[in-house]
């Protein structure tokens, strides 16, 4: 690989903090020390750019951290950077810090204006994909996904062993805006006879269908509802869904932000490690204006732009599992 003049990189997250972001910044510091490059850590996010909250990070600085949740570089949302100035006030800190090219760990807002930065002052921006959503276009695998999964199906296995013994039906809701990955796959892993996600329409009758035959003989049953679901949540669900069939014991459970949180899995570890490594691999292959992910267990390159502009879709092979096995 031939080294470019680079010699001074910046890491931060932004947006939602995953698990695993921290075995990322791990690998970044590491391997840019292992390349003789200088890493800066960018606390706040953009936020942290705009007014030069900054710090150097040794091989050192980033021991202990590999099984911690969240990120020691904090994050914030900052919508003075999607503003020009604010995007100029960004660009003088990191010429005050010597810093030649950024490493963004976050989702599809952190990587607009990653790109938008990159475009207007010619700064290399490297994206790794950092959300428990795992919704971005051009990767199988999102860093906090598979922490989240398992957060999710320990949780259900807790609350089935109740809606057992009471004989009830729980609606229970996970994260998922815009994106049901995490209640699809979750949903498939704990058995739940119900998922319902914003990408498929018309599930509210197969829910109703479900309650009227089989769900009189189960007695007791777990929906698990995305919260951007085109009905509204799982509070709204189960109320309208009680109304309709009143004699059933119905409960509601929201996740939140415990599918945010815990120990990364050893999956989120891995994965955030080669991406660590691969994102300071191409700055060193004057790469810029790119998100390193995972397809097929490779590592891949995507054009910002693609990943901010594109949707990814659910693997309809699992909704028609989802469908078999309920």
């Amino acid at each position: 690989m031939e080294e470019i003049s680079i010699k001074r990189v910046g890491v931060l997250t932004s947006g939602g903090d995953a698990p695993g972001m921290n075995a990322a910044i791990r690998a970044v510091v590491r391997a840019g020390t292992h390349h003789n490059l200088e890493v800066y850590g960018i606390r706040r996010g953009y936020q942290g750019m705009i007014e030069g909250d900054m710090v150097k990070l040794e091989s050192t600085s980033v021991s202990g951290i590999i099984q911690k949740g969240g990120t020691v570089l904090q994050t914030a949302r900052c919508l003075e950077f999607m503003t020009q100035e604010g995007r100029r006030k960004a660009y003088d800190q990191l010429r005050a810090f010597g810093i030649e090219a950024v490493i963004v760990i976050g989702g599809d807002g952190s990587f607009t204006g990653a790109g938008l930065m990159s475009k207007e002052y010619d700064i290399p921006f490297i994206g790794i994909p950092g959300t428990i959503d795992n919704d971005l276009y051009g990767t199988d695998y999102t860093i906090g996904f598979d922490t989240a999964l398992n957060t999710v199906v320990n949780a259900v296995d807790k609350i089935r062993d109740t809606a057992t013994s009471h004989g009830r039906i729980f609606f229970v809701e996970v994260m998922g805006k815009e994106a049901g990955f995490v209640a699809l796959q979750s949903g498939i892993a704990c058995g739940a006879e119900g998922i319902l996600i914003p990408e498929e329409k018309g599930q509210i009758e197969k829910l109703r269908n479900y309650l009227a035959v089989r769900a009189r003989q189960k007695k007791s049953s777990i929906i698990l509802v995305a919260e951007g679901e085109e009905e509204g949540g799982a509070i709204p669900i189960a109320k309208k869904i009680k109304e309709e069939f009143p004699e059933f014991d119905i409960r509601t459970t929201i996740l939140g932000h415990i599918q945010r949180g815990g120990t990364p899995s050893a999956v989120d570890r891995i994965n955030a490690s080669r991406m660590g490594i691969a994102a300071i691999e191409a700055l060193l292959d004057d790469q810029k204006s790119i998100m390193v992910g995972i397809v097929n267990n490779d590592i891949v390159h995507v054009p910002l732009n693609k990943t901010t502009k594109l949707d990814k879709d659910v693997n309809r092979e699992l909704l028609d599992i989802a469908d078999m096995l309920i």
